[in-house]
């Protein structure tokens, strides 16, 4: 694992929670992205080396749907930047942690993604991301 590369935030209101990080952080979004395939509106802010990602569900098929049907909105997960992301998860699955992805999938801000289940992480879902090839 290189950095953390983002904490991912699931929020009900993107544009109202985008105001509260630009001004805690004193700088606007860099990108706002829907992934169709996670049923969700993605904005990203940089701090440092790190970046903070907004989550707003589009549906009700969405994980961070449910999410915050359960838990309220709050920190979702922790993401990590990995060089290999496939190698990364056969060195996870061989060390006997599940994975929610076995196989990477695309994700946003140009990444390739796979979650691990967070049964094997003190209950904190964790992200494995790595660049687009």
């Amino acid at each position: 694992m290189n950095k953390i590369e983002h904490l991912g935030i699931a929020v009900k209101d993107l544009a109202a929670s985008e105001q509260i990080f630009t001004d805690l952080l004193g700088a606007a979004p860099y990108k706002r992205e829907e992934v169709p395939s996670e049923h969700v509106i993605t904005s990203f802010f940089m701090i440092g080396e790190s970046k903070i990602e907004l989550l707003q569900a589009t549906s009700e098929a969405s994980a961070i749907h449910g999410f915050i049907e359960k838990k309220g909105e709050g920190i979702h997960h922790i993401a990590f930047a990995v060089d290999n992301l496939e190698a990364e998860i056969e060195r996870l699955t061989s060390l006997g942690y599940r994975m929610i992805h076995e196989k990477p999938k695309e994700g946003a801000d140009g990444k390739m993604i796979a979650f691990m289940h967070p049964s094997g992480t003190n209950k904190v879902l964790v992200e494995l991301c790595a660049d687009k090839a």
